[in-house]
């Protein structure tokens, strides 16, 4: 009965191992979260591996080598995970787990003088196995509600972990009240040290992916913000043309009219008027670049057969960056176009831009007609587009933005219904 007992107790203890794992591995490698499609799987993995370690008397390396693989596929297959980046935060997750309960069994051991409590097949070690795994299951309930723990912090707390755990083991070789072997101790201190240096290596690598993430950001934000300042200078190019000319046309109309040739006149002013109709026919926030932007692709959405239908309320005098609104409001609006371009002729194309300010807080929503349902990899969107290199980040770089401000890029999709909605907190400023 007893053995029993265990068998299905070390099953229940391999479940919540695998799950805690599976969600750290989501959490830390940005894949996706395990559903409850893992369910069957990682029991049936439990399973394998208890009655493999029970029944054939395979040692505890060869349970964690088998715990550490099966994680490895059920990561890759059901969150997606890297399988590299998943070996490696599973095995160094099996070796916190087991460091987690030598120590309590030991120092547990210490304070009763019971040396039984090392030992998972009796009643003591199959307290101290529960009270590790309550711990992994309080652990992973935390993360669970405070998904918003910023990696920083993470980073704290698991070499803090790392530190103490280092600690109580060199500590443990100098008590006399529960004889530990020295072969044994070695062992723990070692992979308490690897363990620490795997945190480390761990963080160095996210911070350099970070910083090489960045860093391209600012390379494409630039190019996009390049992009946009060539379009602008064209069309400057254009009025400055016109404006230069301007006397020649005053001629050209002047002889018109004295001809009597009316029709001919309001021909020739049409055929002015269609280069700069773009850039100043509306003016919508007050804000000379944002206006050239909404018109610009307003005459972009036209030339396309969309339907733009625009509705502002914007607020005057405020810290918020020209180059940070265009930045977030011209990557929704290209990308907006892209997808309602796409709706077949006779369809619905429609973009739909509300700009409104609710309290302090300035709300950019983008609505669009789609085609095909948007793509996601890696929990982001990937663009159709060619020139997907640059417009790839059309979204980054509109977030990167929004976030200047406290604020967020949010998409969605429903009912043929494409949106985006960029929410920035703003201060008023004064002026002289």
């Amino acid at each position: 009965m007893r053995e029993i007992f265990v068998l299905f107790s070390n099953m229940g203890a391999v479940c919540v191992r695998f799950f805690l794992c599976l969600f750290l591995i989501a959490r830390m490698l940005s894949a996706k979260k395990p559903g409850r499609n893992c369910l069957l799987p990682c029991f049936f993995g439990a399973a394998v591996i208890s009655v493999l370690v029970y029944g054939a008397g395979l040692t505890d390396f060869s349970s964690v080598a088998l715990e550490t693989l099966w994680i490895v596929v059920c990561a890759s297959y059901f969150s997606g995970g890297d399988k590299r980046m998943s070996l490696f935060v599973g095995i160094f997750f099996e070796i916190a787990v087991s460091l987690l309960k030598f120590l309590i069994g030991a120092w547990t051991g210490v304070f009763f003088r019971s040396p039984a409590l090392l030992d998972s097949g009796t009643a003591g070690g199959q307290m101290v196995l529960w009270m590790v795994h309550g711990l992994l299951v309080f652990i992973g309930f935390f993360l669970w509600k405070h998904s918003d723990i910023e990696g920083r912090d993470a980073f704290r707390f698991a070499s803090s972990f790392a530190v103490a755990g280092l600690i109580a083991v060199v500590t443990l070789s100098q008590q006399t009240r529960l004889p530990i072997g020295e072969d044994t101790l070695y062992m723990w201190t070692i992979l308490a040290v690897i363990f620490l240096m795997s945190i480390l290596v761990f963080h160095i690598g996210k911070n350099y992916e970070m910083e090489k993430e960045l860093a391209e950001l600012k390379s494409q934000q630039a190019m996009l913000l390049e992009r946009d300042y060539t379009a602008l200078n064209k069309a400057y190019e254009v009025n400055a043309k016109l404006f230069h000319d301007f006397h020649n046309h005053i001629g050209a109309l002047y002889h018109l009219l004295s001809a009597g040739k009316q029709q001919e006149a309001l021909w020739y002013l049409e055929e002015l008027k269609a280069p700069v109709q773009g850039i100043a026919e509306n003016l919508w926030t007050g804000d000379e670049t944002l206006d050239y932007l909404i018109n610009s692709k307003s005459k972009a959405a036209e030339d396309r057969d969309i339907s733009l239908q625009v509705m502002v309320e914007f607020p005057r005098h405020t810290n918020l960056k020209s180059a940070d609104l265009c930045a977030i409001l011209g990557n929704l609006l290209d990308n907006a176009i892209e997808a309602a371009d796409k709706v077949p002729k006779g369809g619905e194309r429609f973009i739909r831009l509300n700009i409104r300010r609710i309290h302090q807080m300035l709300v950019i929503k983008v609505e669009n007609s789609y085609n095909a349902l948007p793509v996601k990899k890696d929990g982001a969107l990937v663009t159709s587009k060619e020139d997907n290199g640059l417009h790839g980040w059309g979204i980054k770089s509109a977030r990167t933005a929004a976030e200047k401000y406290e604020g967020t890029v949010q998409t969605s999709y429903s009912g043929g219904t494409f949106s985006a909605v960029a929410t920035l907190c703003f201060q008023g400023v004064k002026t002289e």
